[in-house]
């Protein structure tokens, strides 16, 4: 049995996707269980991790809504207004849910790249760790060293880090290869965050080739281990490059070289225990 990590659902009616282009032919419609049942059938995945992609609480409560309607949607990751701490009282109402896996602040979005440290958003990490739900980190390269000192400093803290940092392939350079994987290798060596093998189809625009991103995963692989590695398929993003399928076969492409139990781990056993999945037998 396979999880996919990462993925969501969407109506661009509801009005609180900021980020979403307006008339983009595949992002700008709605997506539901129904659009991703051929997906599923073609690759196996039996469980998902349904992801918020609106920074609202109206968007985490549609998800849950999803997810009580939807076998397959295991756990749903929302979001909470980190600036307002009387929000904890959302939080701790969320939690009590059964598919409710944690939270996601919308970080790559944030003009300011110090916004994780502000003083005023440091009381939802430790309700986070109080509460013990997940932390899915969302940013960019340029995000890696706060990331560092957030995640040395709330240790207890349940974190993945999202779409591998997002590596800037359409900015591709030696020195931006190197400032990445530096970054990742000191998350992977002083914290005990997780990483999402995802979104690197997107980030690579028009060459997700096997041997374009190879260099990337194999780092990630090495510096984490298959054991913190967890593959997702960010979809219906991935659409932008490529169908359900066919990231899912490039994945098992590029781990060809892991040994069973250990390509177990990242379609399935990574997320099962990190989420807290129970697996169906």
């Amino acid at each position: 049995m396979s999880i996919d990590a990462h993925q969501h659902y969407w109506h661009p009616a509801r009005g609180d996707y900021g980020w979403m282009p307006e008339n983009d032919d595949i992002l700008s419609r709605p997506y539901s269980p129904a659009d991703l049942e051929s997906g599923l059938y073609a690759t196996g995945i039996e469980q998902s991790v349904l992801v918020q992609a609106a920074p609202s609480i109206a968007e985490t409560h549609y998800m849950l809504g999803i997810a009580d309607a939807t076998a397959h949607v295991a756990k749903v990751v929302g979001w909470i207004d980190f600036e307002d701490a009387s929000q904890i009282d959302h939080l701790r109402q969320l939690a009590t849910h059964p598919k409710f896996a944690g939270v996601r602040p919308m970080i790559q979005d944030i003009a300011d790249d110090n916004w994780m440290l502000r003083d005023d958003v440091q009381w939802a990490y430790q309700a986070i760790i109080d509460l013990e739900i997940t932390f899915d980190c969302l940013g960019f390269p340029r995000h890696l060293n706060n990331f560092h000192t957030l995640l040395t400093r709330y240790p207890a803290m349940r974190s993945v880090i999202d779409h591998c940092m997002k590596p800037q392939f359409r900015d591709h350079s030696e020195t931006n290869y190197q400032q990445w994987a530096s970054g990742m290798t000191r998350l992977a060596k002083d914290t005990n965050a997780y990483c999402k093998l995802s979104g690197l189809v997107t980030e690579a625009d028009t060459d997700w080739s096997l041997e374009a991103l190879k260099p990337y995963t194999d780092h990630l692989l090495d510096v984490f281990g298959a054991d913190r590695i967890m593959w997702g398929s960010d979809w219906p993003v991935v659409r932008l490059r490529c169908e359900y399928e066919n990231w899912f076969k490039l994945a098992h492409e590029l781990t060809a070289e892991l040994t069973s139990s250990e390509r177990e781990r990242v379609f399935s056993g990574t997320a099962s225990d990190f989420y807290r999945i129970k697996t169906k037998k």
